[in-house]
């Protein structure tokens, strides 16, 4: 009832003011005890929960890849490992050497049972992955139906140990440690000769480029190099990568922080995205990046973004080169403190990017373009070789296409023999295996002697016409009874021709 009269109310109040007319005495009485209901309701109101808009949740980013051919094995293994709360500790607090010398691999004696159990069949499976490895790479190399070792083939991978196949010990995590360390020390050098021998094959293939063209043209793509060398040139001021200009610029500008704020215990643990307490070789790395952007634009036709990757290595060498006083790739807080307290890192000097740098002598580029030379001649006679293989099989092909074409010519010929022979009329009978019975025929009206020693009488003389003696060329086909009556025989002997039959 009270919500009716609210409305009542409202309404009358409309219509007194539409209508220019003063509102009755008893609903201005009223109009302030529904105003005040109306607000007591909206107090009391119960609240209605409204969920809140789902945020989408990023997926956490994918480390870098190691380069190394079991990166996924070590990365497995290390995110078992750290599940376990007691290896997790025993990781946290040893330091690089008693890790590169095996000494935290005791540990894994004492980690519990489902975790060795995931080890067990991630080396199961890391062995499983190497033997299709060397299947491939047999059946790639090797002719098939060759009996493969692969206890003895597994020996050459270091990361493991071949002689137990199916659990993990401690020994394997001692070879896994030992192969890393070792090969991520090696994989820079080797990275920076892919890039030294990619340089050279860039500036090989526009030499030769250069020789095709005619004098104007080569003249045109001189200068067309020219400038874009200058123009690459042209970029800011790049800072040395870890001093004082270069970490507050990324303290200012990716940080959103004061410059004058600059605090490095703060920065350290900004960029420990991790948490883990140190700065690994991919959160230095992310570091450089602004001082990356001012040389390298992947817009820009004239920057190679092959040099703006050998650009990082080589700051992130440089960093390790002058904080990382152990040597065990990783940054500490306490070594990045050190650092920022040494002479170099409050210099404003400058870095020479790798543009600016010789990474080659013409001396390289020449022993280089001699070995492009003859491993060009090698793949030229290896073709020429596959080419006359080619040839001599195409040539066996049609000699055995010729072959089986005369196989089905005689095919068809034999078949259709068979079917005249069975078509024709008073055909001798086929034995069981298809072979032709031939049998004797007695000429038309000739009288059969049921005496076998007459019958069996043969001569070799045909007989003539009455009267003339045997051709002694012919032969007759069986002897007759002698008669007194040349007209006995003229039913059997042949009728000579006479000039009108010849017409």
């Amino acid at each position: 009832m009270f919500c009716k009269n609210d409305a009542c109310l409202t309404i009358l109040s409309h219509e007194a003011f539409r209508s220019n007319q003063p509102v009755p005495m008893h609903l201005r009485m009223k109009i302030p005890l529904v105003l005040l209901g109306s607000f007591l309701g909206l107090c009391l109101a119960v609240p209605i929960d409204r969920a809140p808009p789902k945020q989408e949740v990023e997926p956490p980013a994918e480390p870098a890849d190691t380069g190394l051919y079991y990166d996924r094995y070590l990365r497995e293994v290390i995110d078992v490992l750290e599940t376990d709360n007691h290896f997790r500790e025993k990781l946290q607090a040893a330091n690089a050497d008693d890790i590169k010398s095996g000494k935290l691999s005791k540990e894994l004696d004492f980690v519990s049972h489902h975790v060795r159990t995931k080890l067990d069949e991630l080396k199961r499976q890391e062995v499983s992955r190497l033997r299709m490895l060397i299947k491939a790479k047999m059946d790639a190399t090797m002719e098939g139906n060759v009996q493969i070792d692969h206890s003895a083939l597994l020996k050459q991978f270091e990361h493991l140990d071949p002689q137990n196949q199916h659990t993990f010990e401690a020994r394997d995590l001692e070879l896994l440690i030992q192969t890393a360390t070792k090969d991520l020390e090696n994989y820079d050098a080797a990275h920076h000769e892919e890039f030294k021998r990619y340089e050279m094959m860039k500036e090989h293939e526009r030499r030769e480029y250069l020789k095709s063209l005619d004098e104007d043209k080569r003249r045109m793509e001189e200068a067309h190099y020219e400038e874009m060398k200058k123009k690459h040139r042209e970029h800011p001021k790049v800072n040395v990568p870890g001093s004082k200009d270069q970490l507050k610029e990324v303290w200012e500008e990716t940080d959103g922080l004061d410059p004058n704020d600059f605090n490095p215990k703060t920065f350290f643990k900004l960029h420990d995205t991790n948490g883990d307490g140190v700065l690994d070789e991919q959160e230095l790395e992310a570091l450089f990046t602004k001082e990356l952007e001012k040389v390298y634009d992947p817009k820009n036709e004239e920057d190679d973004m092959v040099e703006m990757e050998e650009e990082r290595l080589r700051m992130r060498e440089h960093v390790m080169k002058n904080v990382d006083s152990n040597h065990d790739r990783l940054v500490t807080l306490e070594e990045f403190l050190k650092s920022t307290e040494r002479k170099e890192f409050n210099e404003a000097g400058g870095w020479e990017t790798v543009d600016e740098t010789q990474i080659y002598t013409e001396d390289e580029l020449r022993r280089f373009e001699q070995e492009l030379a003859t491993q060009e001649a090698a793949l030229i006679q290896r073709a020429e070789e596959l080419r006359k293989e080619h040839e001599v099989l195409q040539q066996r092909q049609i000699e055995l296409d010729a072959q089986k074409k005369e196989y089905q010519q005689a095919v068809i010929q034999m078949e259709q023999k068979k079917a005249q022979q069975a078509e024709a009329p008073g055909a001798p009978a086929a034995g069981p295996d298809g072979e032709l019975k031939f049998q004797a025929q007695v000429p038309e009206g000739a009288v059969v002697q049921d005496k076998p020693e007459e019958a069996d009488q043969v001569s070799d003389v045909h007989p003539g016409p009455p009267g003339d003696a045997a051709h002694p060329d012919t032969k007759r086909l069986g002897a007759f009874p002698r008669t007194s009556s040349s007209a006995n025989l003229t039913h059997i002997l042949p009728k000579p021709r006479t000039v009108q039959d010849h017409r």
